[in-house]
């Protein structure tokens, strides 16, 4: 079995519902401005998702009841983000076994305060990947389960073939989850990677809404960006249509 194939096997044997292979390099100028040129090295990322759980994503609209928002940051966000690091250093052994350089970037964890980043965009590999397009709001599309995944990626020089290439957004003229942003963070504009993350969202609205909700709540969460998207809504809790 080739490396490839072993590393993707592993991953699904770990929990990962989507695994993928991205060809970094026509992005380095963009990963070497995030991460700089320890990132920016690897040629290769391997993407790996966890889908999260519709019920509790239903949630979020009313997340002050019952505890909905502390349960939503605990199972779909600290726990989740946990497994996909586990499973990130896992696969990174795994690479490293073989003969190969191997680093696993954090699930979740600012590295940069002033530009509210991490080291490296886990959504752009998912998106060269061939796994979903980038949304009006910022986040993964999937086809199936919309933006409700979250992502971690090991950037590596073993040279495993890509699983695709970047999709098309088909986000058409939806406006939903501009619409539902309580600080207005987005300008409803379509991923362009010629373009800023500013021409599209305001990370600085959305990072202080999270902190006055923590201040004034105990947690921080939103996520109606995510909650509306229609391309994870086809179905609700219950299996059948909205």
């Amino acid at each position: 079995m080739d490396t490839g194939s072993v590393i993707k096997s592993l991953a699904k044997s770990l929990g990962a519902d989507y695994v993928g292979i991205a060809d970094l390099t026509g992005a380095r100028d963009f990963i070497l401005s995030l991460g700089g040129p320890e990132i920016a090295a690897y040629p290769t990322g391997v993407t790996m998702g966890i889908s999260l759980l519709d019920t509790l994503v239903e949630m979020l609209p009313d997340r002050e009841r019952n505890g909905g928002g502390i349960l939503y940051r605990h199972h779909a966000y600290d726990v989740v983000n946990a497994v996909l690091d586990h499973m990130a250093l896992r696969v990174a052994n795994v690479l490293q076994g073989a003969g190969f350089r191997a680093f696993p970037v954090a699930a979740s964890r600012r590295t940069d305060d002033a530009r509210i980043c991490g080291p490296f965009s886990q959504k752009l590999a998912a998106h060269l990947a061939g796994l979903g397009w980038i949304g009006r709001n910022c986040l993964l599309i999937t086809p199936d389960h919309g933006p409700r995944v979250r992502w971690v990626t090991v950037l590596t020089d073993a040279p495993l073939a890509p699983t695709g290439t970047p999709m098309e957004s088909r986000c058409g003229e939806c406006q939903a989850c501009v619409d539902v942003c309580p600080v207005q963070a987005f300008t409803g504009r379509l991923f362009d990677k010629d373009e800023p993350r500013e021409a599209r969202f305001d990370a600085s609205a959305c990072d202080r809404f999270f902190k006055a909700e923590e201040r004034r709540t105990g947690v921080s969460v939103c996520g109606m960006c995510l909650w509306v998207c229609p391309y994870g809504r086809v179905k609700n809790c219950t299996g059948s249509l909205l």
